[in-house]
């Protein structure tokens, strides 16, 4: 009886121990989280408050150089959030927009422009924070919970009458869609963000000379895109809980 129990425990225990790849692991109290994550995710933060506030430490009714760069980016993230979320509504949400698609770029940069392995770590190595599926899901949680507080903040508890609309055959389509989302977008940054990576570092092994850089090229521009479509969906969820009634 105990041998059958114990056959039954042993797979599954060697199962949920499975990790991909290598990790350098810190332990905070009874937590053990991801240091290499922790590290570059504080490097891009870093670099994108340095960026600002040097933009915008001597601002000038003419804008020069530095500011009229700032000014542009703040209105391309601008425009990302209104002609997602209409009326006067996106105005409140272009902060979070903003850090959203500045630190998945930031953090997407940073994985394809500095070559991290060349900085040795007890374990695992360096890379970009949205390379980890922890990251990306955190990000995509927090798009949940955003658009979620934009509707209830909206219409309160009546918020939830949506999900019966226009029939309450539709409940578990609707129920399972809140699911869906999150998971599609962690997904699809992780998975495009890591092919990416590994493209690169098999054509630096196999052509270590001319080839990756045009790779590399295409992957900044991939980057990019990966941050834009994240921001994007992220602002069309939170107008789509908006105007849901």
């Amino acid at each position: 009886m105990s041998s059958n129990i114990l056959t039954n425990i042993m797979p599954s225990f060697f199962i949920s121990s499975i990790e991909v790849g290598k990790h350098f692991y810190w332990h905070i109290g009874t937590n053990t989280v991801h240091g290499q994550v922790f590290i570059v995710s504080w490097l891009v933060i870093a670099t994108l408050v340095i960026i600002a506030f040097i933009g915008t430490r001597n601002l000038s009714r003419v804008p020069q150089k530095m500011q009229n760069f700032m000014e542009f980016v703040l209105e391309f993230l601008q425009d990302i959030a209104k002609t997602q979320i209409h009326g006067s509504d996106y105005r409140s949400w272009v902060p979070y927009i903003s850090t959203i698609f500045l630190f998945i770029l930031g953090s997407n940069w940073a994985g394809a422009l500095i070559p991290w392995k060349l900085i040795q770590l007890p374990e695992g190595e360096l890379a970009a924070p949205t390379n980890d599926i922890n990251t990306t899901v955190a990000l995509s949680l927090l798009t949940s919970i955003a658009y979620f507080y934009a509707g209830l903040s909206k219409y309160g508890l009546g918020y939830f009458a949506r999900y019966i609309q226009p029939t309450p055959v539709l409940l578990p389509i609707n129920i399972l869609e809140d699911f869906t989302k999150p998971l599609s977008l962690s997904f699809r940054l992780f998975g495009n963000v890591l092919a990416d990576e590994l493209v690169v570092s098999v054509f630096t092994l196999l052509v270590p000379i001319l080839v990756p850089l045009p790779v590399m090229i295409l992957g900044l521009f991939a980057s990019s895109i990966q941050a834009l479509i994240f921001s994007t969906l992220s602002a069309a969820y939170i107008g789509e809980a908006i105007e849901s009634h």
